[in-house]
């Protein structure tokens, strides 16, 4: 303890001046005979000794606790069936309490020192090695914000990349979710962008177009087979961005293995619980000729100062960083924590375990089906050809 005052007094009397050696001299220094009186000089008379909060005795933490859960008891719960890329979850437990409900995963805001943070680089090197086995393109980000804001992404995404200059104009599939929507007619506003949303079943002209929005499977679950429809947008210099289930993505056809340059996505599926609409971390991954234009983080291996396997943050394009008139995106939160949930979430289930989970799905909404039909009640079905 002698030590660290004589430290305090040390640095105090380099950095405020001689003769000045304790928090009595400071004060006397400054016209303040206490702490108490300095704050007074500071504190307007308006608010000295006021509380918004009227607060009564305190609590024990035990009844506190006690108060608490009394209260959260009167919840009433039910189930959500509202999907449009929210879908109700099970966490597996050595999730929650190891990954979840740990300080060392949820505080981790983001690897900036590779040598301290090889166990989450890795982690997130497996979130993106998922993305890009499911969707079929070779390079996937280290995650983004949620679904609707990687779509306004692959949108700008698109413009910077399409041989088709003199457009404007960006389509988005009417089928997508409604959120996604608003989220790319907020962001196109400001930079001159038109989004024209519309049925792609019904577009016969797609000249006028840089790039597109499909959603896979379509807002009510409906699938569409986007082969010709994709190559026609290729023609016309356009780009196409799929916005993806990834659990869909385990049993149906990856949008990379029917030509898209995009796929956008909610990671949400994979073990992230619905927290009333968030947070919930988004995925993008895109073709290798287009990688130094991806928005967001990439985790790459590389080598360290031993010539051992490392791994490190390869590319980031956020605007906060030094070459901010180059930066492709505005991106700063990338949800590291619901990312690396997903991530685990794949190891924990496997290939197999997610395909089965997927299948487990689609079999119980045939069986609702046939129990609606019975009933007298229609579902929608399109007549299209699905993948």
């Amino acid at each position: 303890m002698t030590l660290l005052l004589d430290t305090r007094n040390e640095f105090i009397a380099r950095h405020i001046g001689p003769g000045v050696t304790d928090v009595d001299a400071m004060l006397q220094d400054v016209g303040f005979d206490s702490l108490e009186a300095l704050s007074a000089s500071v504190i307007p008379d308006s608010i000295k000794g006021t509380s918004v909060l009227g607060l009564e005795d305190g609590l024990s933490e035990a009844e506190a606790l006690a108060s608490i859960k009394a209260i959260a008891a009167k919840n009433q719960l039910f189930k959500t069936y509202i999907g449009q890329g929210y879908y109700n979850c099970h966490t597996p437990s050595p999730i929650l309490r190891n990954l979840l409900e740990n300080p060392a995963w949820y505080t981790a805001y983001t690897p900036y020192q590779p040598e301290i943070s090889q166990g989450r680089l890795e982690a997130l090197l497996n979130f993106q090695t998922l993305i890009s086995d499911l969707t079929g393109l070779p390079i996937a980000n280290a995650s983004l914000l949620d679904e609707a804001t990687a779509a306004a992404e692959a949108m700008t995404f698109c413009k910077r990349l399409s041989k088709n200059k003199g457009s404007h104009a960006f389509f988005a599939s009417i089928h997508s979710h409604p959120q996604t929507l608003d989220v790319l007619r907020t962001r196109a506003e400001p930079l001159g962008i038109d989004v024209v949303v519309g049925d792609e079943r019904e577009l016969t002209d797609v000249s006028a177009f840089f790039g597109a929005l499909l959603q896979y499977p379509a807002s009510n679950g409906d699938l569409f087979d986007y082969r010709e429809l994709t190559e026609r947008f290729h023609a016309a210099n356009a780009l196409v961005a799929v916005a993806a289930d990834l659990l869909a993505l385990t049993v149906l056809t990856p949008p990379g293995e029917f030509g898209a340059d995009v796929a956008i996505g909610s990671a949400q599926r994979f073990g992230v619980p619905l927290g009333f609409g968030g947070p919930h971390a988004a995925y993008f991954s895109t073709k290798d000729a287009f990688k130094r234009d991806m928005p967001g983080r990439l985790v790459g291996v590389s080598v360290d100062r031993f010539g051992k396997p490392a791994l490190r943050l390869a590319m980031q394009t956020r605007e906060q960083h030094i070459r901010r008139e180059k930066a492709t995106s505005n991106i700063c939160t990338a949800q590291v924590l619901l990312a690396n949930i997903a991530s685990m979430y794949a190891v924990y289930h496997g290939p197999k375990g997610l395909t089965q989970i997927a299948n487990r799905i689609h079999h119980l909404t045939a069986i609702l089906a046939k129990g609606l039909s019975a009933l007298g009640l229609k579902s929608s079905k399109n007549t299209s050809s699905t993948p």
